[in-house]
Protein backbone atom coordinates (compact mmCIF):
# COMPACT_ATOMS: atom_id res chain seq x y z
CA UNK A 1 0.00 0.00 0.00
CA UNK A 2 1.34 3.39 -1.02
CA UNK A 3 1.00 6.39 1.28
CA UNK A 4 1.56 10.00 0.23
CA UNK A 5 2.67 12.42 2.91
CA UNK A 6 3.40 16.10 3.08
CA UNK A 7 7.03 16.12 4.20
CA UNK A 8 7.06 17.18 7.84
CA UNK A 9 10.68 16.58 8.73
CA UNK A 10 14.14 17.07 7.23
CA UNK A 11 14.35 13.29 6.73
CA UNK A 12 11.17 13.29 4.63
CA UNK A 13 12.41 16.23 2.54
CA UNK A 14 15.67 14.32 2.04
CA UNK A 15 13.63 11.30 0.90
CA UNK A 16 11.89 13.50 -1.70
CA UNK A 17 15.25 14.79 -2.89
CA UNK A 18 16.57 11.21 -3.18
CA UNK A 19 13.64 10.17 -5.39
CA UNK A 20 14.14 13.26 -7.55
CA UNK A 21 17.88 12.58 -7.87
CA UNK A 22 17.23 8.99 -8.97
CA UNK A 23 14.69 10.00 -11.61
CA UNK A 24 16.01 13.32 -12.89
CA UNK A 25 19.78 13.09 -12.40
CA UNK A 26 20.52 9.37 -12.72
CA UNK A 27 17.79 8.30 -15.14
CA UNK A 28 17.24 11.44 -17.25
CA UNK A 29 20.70 12.99 -17.09
CA UNK A 30 19.73 16.35 -15.54
CA UNK A 31 22.87 18.02 -14.15
CA UNK A 32 22.83 17.66 -10.35
CA UNK A 33 23.41 21.39 -9.84
CA UNK A 34 20.14 22.11 -11.68
CA UNK A 35 17.94 19.58 -9.91
CA UNK A 36 17.81 21.31 -6.52
CA UNK A 37 16.99 25.00 -6.78
CA UNK A 38 16.11 28.14 -4.83
CA UNK A 39 12.40 27.19 -4.79
CA UNK A 40 13.00 24.09 -2.67
CA UNK A 41 13.37 26.15 0.50
CA UNK A 42 9.84 27.56 0.29
CA UNK A 43 8.12 24.51 -1.23
CA UNK A 44 5.68 22.04 0.26
CA UNK A 45 7.32 18.69 -0.47
CA UNK A 46 5.40 15.44 -0.92
CA UNK A 47 6.76 11.92 -0.62
CA UNK A 48 5.06 8.69 -1.64
CA UNK A 49 6.07 5.58 0.25
CA UNK A 50 5.65 1.91 -0.58
CA UNK A 51 5.95 0.64 2.96
CA UNK A 52 9.02 2.52 4.18
CA UNK A 53 10.58 2.90 0.72
CA UNK A 54 10.20 6.36 -0.89
CA UNK A 55 8.99 5.77 -4.47
CA UNK A 56 7.57 9.15 -5.53
CA UNK A 57 7.91 12.86 -4.88
CA UNK A 58 6.64 16.26 -5.93
CA UNK A 59 6.47 19.81 -4.68
CA UNK A 60 4.16 22.81 -4.54
CA UNK A 61 5.45 26.39 -4.62
CA UNK A 62 3.15 29.40 -4.25
CA UNK A 63 3.88 31.94 -7.01
CA UNK A 64 2.69 35.49 -7.64
CA UNK A 65 -0.53 36.18 -9.59
CA UNK A 66 0.03 35.90 -13.33
CA UNK A 67 2.91 33.43 -12.93
CA UNK A 68 3.94 32.12 -16.37
CA UNK A 69 0.87 33.53 -18.08
CA UNK A 70 -1.80 32.36 -15.62
CA UNK A 71 -4.83 34.64 -15.35
CA UNK A 72 -3.83 37.25 -12.73
CA UNK A 73 -7.48 37.57 -11.71
CA UNK A 74 -7.23 34.07 -10.24
CA UNK A 75 -4.67 35.22 -7.66
CA UNK A 76 -1.58 33.38 -6.54
CA UNK A 77 -0.62 30.28 -8.52
CA UNK A 78 0.27 26.84 -7.25
CA UNK A 79 3.40 25.77 -9.12
CA UNK A 80 3.44 21.98 -9.22
CA UNK A 81 6.93 20.72 -9.89
CA UNK A 82 9.56 18.05 -9.60
CA UNK A 83 6.99 15.25 -9.93
CA UNK A 84 9.00 12.03 -9.96
CA UNK A 85 8.09 8.36 -9.67
CA UNK A 86 10.72 5.63 -9.42
CA UNK A 87 10.50 2.96 -12.17
CA UNK A 88 9.15 0.21 -9.91
CA UNK A 89 6.09 2.35 -9.02
CA UNK A 90 5.23 3.57 -12.52
CA UNK A 91 1.94 2.47 -14.03
CA UNK A 92 0.34 2.06 -10.60
CA UNK A 93 -1.58 5.34 -10.50
CA UNK A 94 0.96 6.87 -8.13
CA UNK A 95 1.67 9.84 -10.41
CA UNK A 96 -2.05 10.67 -10.53
CA UNK A 97 -2.29 10.34 -6.74
CA UNK A 98 0.69 12.67 -6.26
CA UNK A 99 -0.85 15.30 -8.57
CA UNK A 100 -4.13 15.02 -6.66
CA UNK A 101 -2.35 15.42 -3.31
CA UNK A 102 -0.51 18.50 -4.55
CA UNK A 103 -3.72 19.98 -5.99
CA UNK A 104 -5.52 19.32 -2.70
CA UNK A 105 -2.75 21.15 -0.84
CA UNK A 106 -3.01 24.04 -3.32
CA UNK A 107 -6.76 24.27 -2.69
CA UNK A 108 -6.17 24.04 1.07
CA UNK A 109 -3.82 27.02 0.74
CA UNK A 110 -6.57 28.97 -1.06
CA UNK A 111 -5.11 28.70 -4.55
CA UNK A 112 -7.45 28.47 -7.53
CA UNK A 113 -5.01 27.62 -10.32
CA UNK A 114 -2.07 25.26 -10.72
CA UNK A 115 0.67 25.66 -13.33
CA UNK A 116 3.51 23.31 -14.24
CA UNK A 117 6.22 22.88 -16.82
CA UNK A 118 5.79 19.41 -18.25
CA UNK A 119 8.35 17.40 -20.11
CA UNK A 120 6.82 17.03 -23.56
CA UNK A 121 6.79 13.24 -23.21
CA UNK A 122 4.43 13.71 -20.20
CA UNK A 123 1.94 16.11 -21.85
CA UNK A 124 -0.67 13.37 -22.33
CA UNK A 125 -0.48 12.38 -18.66
CA UNK A 126 -1.25 15.93 -17.52
CA UNK A 127 -3.88 16.50 -20.23
CA UNK A 128 -5.80 13.47 -18.91
CA UNK A 129 -5.82 15.23 -15.52
CA UNK A 130 -7.36 18.38 -17.00
CA UNK A 131 -4.25 20.46 -17.70
CA UNK A 132 -3.99 22.56 -20.86
CA UNK A 133 -0.67 23.19 -22.60
CA UNK A 134 0.16 26.68 -23.83
CA UNK A 135 3.07 28.60 -25.26
CA UNK A 136 6.02 27.28 -27.22
CA UNK A 137 8.19 24.32 -26.33
CA UNK A 138 11.29 25.30 -24.34
CA UNK A 139 14.42 23.65 -22.99
CA UNK A 140 14.74 23.03 -19.27
CA UNK A 141 17.87 21.19 -18.12
CA UNK A 142 18.34 19.73 -21.61
CA UNK A 143 14.79 18.34 -21.86
CA UNK A 144 11.91 19.76 -23.95
CA UNK A 145 9.05 21.21 -21.87
CA UNK A 146 5.78 23.13 -22.24
CA UNK A 147 3.83 25.15 -19.70
CA UNK A 148 0.46 23.78 -18.63
CA UNK A 149 -2.26 25.09 -16.35
CA UNK A 150 -5.45 23.91 -14.70
CA UNK A 151 -8.08 25.87 -12.82
CA UNK A 152 -8.95 23.80 -9.74
CA UNK A 153 -12.51 22.57 -9.69
CA UNK A 154 -12.68 22.45 -13.52
CA UNK A 155 -12.02 19.40 -15.63
CA UNK A 156 -10.92 15.97 -14.54
CA UNK A 157 -8.48 15.17 -11.82
CA UNK A 158 -9.09 11.47 -11.96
Amino acid sequence: MTAIRLAGSPAEVAAAYAVRADVFVTEQGVPPELELDELDGSADHFVAYDGELPVGAGRLVVEDPGFEGADPALGEVGHLGRLAVRPQARGTGLGVALVQAIEARAAQRGLRVVALSAQTQALGFYQRLGYTAYGPEFDDAGLPHRWMTRVLGRGPSL
